[in-house]
């Protein structure tokens, strides 16, 4: 069906300030939406706090405050611009609530101002915790096991129905704000109390504990003529007990079952049919028990999340944009695969590689903090990285993240000498608490002599990723070094193994003609031919793409967020674009944050999803041979390498 005709100006809310839990990925979303609906001919009015977005440039959107996104000032925007419709579902949870408290105090109905994407009561039944529980109830999809309560004595009087440890869990907050575990009697009025006043409704869900259960997420996009696709399936490699955004993650999920699949699948899309998500993309999380192997469904987000924009990067599947036109209208069969040119969005995406995400945390910042994680978000960004296998994936993606680790290695350098670990008599209590490097301590444990049955008791970390790391740990390093680098080994790691030094080992294996090859992120496993290069690097043979041809400039993105490296140099990286595009310059990206708008593959002629070290940039400047490298955008990421590379 054709587009709405009916409304001509929609207002976008944006996400504010960058928090823990609601990062840089809104500002993608939220750029995304506005130009797909800008192109539509709708004229665009944002709302948002935050200067250091791309989507408050000037260019995106044809009228943007930069004020406070509360209701006080929105309020007054509606009042002077007068838009037909809001999207709500861009602006991550400052954006619903917001919308919820328009929708309360009347705003919405007196400026007669229609909701896109979501309406109010789909927000209410899938934010407020007891109204979705009663809602999966009414079509058989099991929740965990528990209740809401509304003050210390009702939360006290559950107890006993409930064993400790507890989940606490407050209504309408972001990012596990207020959420924890009581393991004890005499920890749990505190932390009862820290959630009633967390959730802006004062009211918390006291859940059966999930801890050690296997945690997998499901992105999904409905049309308005109830066509539902699965965009990606996504695993974390935490079980349950640490929030999914301080998780590693994978896609897509590896240790599913079909029958499992095929059940969540169904859930999922039932889901979004029950708690009337009209239009757009929903993030739905699972819990599976690994020893019973029952399933119950935890939450659902009815918008774009920090897991949309991972999976977006991870399929090339654009869910912000996909939304936005489903919001005004479009169905999924009509419109068309950016990428390939040739099919449409009703297309589920299918990849032939592994994703893996890892969180980026600044513990050193604070002394006081313990490192352990927990229900509560605490990582500040996330570095993604692409590999043929996971072992490659997940070695890449720790070379991404810029602490100082070439790939999935011991903790210190001594460490590779299994018989100094033996001395030291490894404790694998040290594994039972989830830390930022919990996956190079399981390393450890395995150069001491500890069994797969033996960590998976204490992490309970499947056994399927205990088997990758240990094929890691056990690598000889005596066999040809095309096989190490099919496993995602560094030429650091290489050199440090076999006593060389890093130039001589690629100065070896490129007089070896070991190099990488550069494949396609296409969203349909090479079915049909990608029109929109968007690439990575695997030494599995054959380039699926040539060396751009006319004038050309690399620019260096600034990889995972951190305190005091943020979201402001992703826009400087995109404002180099577009200057670069104004002088008649191909552009070519390369940055491993799946969050920033830098790594969105319709904004530069080429996208390398890559890590940003000296060799993995080196081997795309000597395939691609630029004019040159712009290393002064991306903060302090390619300063560090730009004397090597000069």
């Amino acid at each position: 069906m054709p587009r709405r005709s009916d409304i001509n100006s929609i207002l976008i809310i944006g996400a504010g300030p960058i928090v823990i839990g609601q990062a840089c990925e809104f500002d993608y979303s939220g750029t995304q939406a506005a130009k797909a609906l800008k192109e539509e001919g709708y004229k665009i009015i944002l709302v948002n706090s935050n200067p250091a977005t791309i989507m408050t440039d000037p260019d995106i959107a044809d009228r943007t405050y930069i004020e406070p996104i509360t209701l006080e000032y929105v309020t007054e925007i509606i009042k002077k611009e007068n838009p037909d419709a809001i999207l709500p579902t861009v602006g991550g949870q400052t954006a619903l609530n917001l919308t919820i408290e328009l929708h309360e105090q009347g705003v919405l109905k007196k400026h007669k101002v229609e909701l896109l994407g979501a309406q109010i009561d789909s927000i209410q039944k899938a934010e407020n915790r007891e109204k979705f529980k009663e809602a999966m109830d009414e079509v058989s999809i099991e929740t965990a096991r528990g209740n809401f309560v509304y003050s210390w004595e009702e939360a006290k009087d559950l107890v006993g129905k409930i064993q400790f440890p507890i989940i606490i869990r407050p209504s309408f907050t972001m990012g596990g704000t207020g959420g924890s575990v009581a393991y004890n009697f005499e920890e749990f009025q505190d932390l009862v109390n820290n959630g009633l006043s967390s959730s802006p409704i004062n009211e918390i869900l006291m859940e059966e504990s999930l801890i050690g259960w296997k945690e997998y997420e499901l992105e999904v996009v409905r049309d308005k003529s109830d066509n539902v696709i699965i965009i990606c399936s996504i695993e974390n490699i935490d079980p349950m007990g640490v929030h999914t955004g301080d998780s590693i993650t994978v896609a897509p999920a590896m240790t599913l079952s079909d029958k499992e699949y095929q059940k969540m699948r169904n859930w999922a899309i039932k889901c979004l049919r029950t708690i009337g998500v009209e239009t757009g993309g929903s993030n739905v999380q699972f819990a599976v028990n690994p020893d019973n192997g029952r399933m119950i469904i935890i939450e659902m987000n009815p918008r774009v999340s920090r897991s949309s924009a991972l999976a977006s990067k991870a399929t090339g599947f654009p869910i912000a944009k996909v939304a936005a036109k489903l919001a005004i209208g479009y169905t999924l069969d009509e419109i068309p695969n950016d990428i390939t040119g040739e099919t449409l969005a009703a297309f589920e995406p299918t990849i032939d590689y592994v994703i893996t995400k890892i969180p980026r945390f600044d513990f050193e910042k604070f002394p006081s903090a313990t490192g352990h994680l927990g229900v509560q978000m605490q990582s500040v960004g996330e570095a993604m990285a692409i590999g043929r296998t996971f072992r490659e994936s997940i070695q890449k993606a720790f070379r991404s993240l810029e602490v100082g680790l070439d790939g999935l290695e011991p903790m210190w350098a001594f460490e590779n000498d299994p018989d100094l670990i033996r001395a030291r008599s490894f404790d694998l209590t040290s594994l039972r608490f989830a830390t930022a490097f919990r996956l190079l301590k399981i390393r450890e444990a395995f150069l001491a002599g500890k069994t797969i049955e033996e960590i998976y008791e204490i992490t309970r970390i499947d056994c399927w990723f205990l088997h990758q790391i240990k094929m890691l740990c056990d690598q000889k390093y005596d066999v040809p070094t095309l096989e190490l680098k099919e496993k995602g080994f560094s030429d650091s790691q290489i050199a440090r193994q076999t006593q060389s030094t890093t130039d001589k080992v690629r100065k070896k294996r490129k007089n070896n003609h070991i190099i990488p090859s550069f494949k396609l992120v296409d969203t349909c496993s090479a079915e049909f031919k990608a029109k929109t290069p968007y690439c990575y690097s695997t030494y599995d043979k054959g380039n699926e793409i040539q060396p751009i041809k006319g004038k050309k400039i690399i620019i260096l993105g600034g990889g995972p967020n951190r305190i005091g490296q943020g979201i402001e140099f992703d826009y400087c990286c995109v404002q180099a674009v577009f200057g670069l595009k104004e002088l008649g310059f191909k552009t070519i990206m390369i940055n491993c944050n799946p969050e920033t708008v830098s790594t969105d593959f319709d904004l530069v002629d080429r996208l390398y999803f890559e890590p940003v070290t000296f060799e993995d940039v080196m081997n795309i400047v000597e395939f691609e041979k630029p004019d040159g490298v712009l290393v002064q955008f991306g903060g302090q990421t390619p300063l560090k390498i730009s004397n090597q590379l000069a």
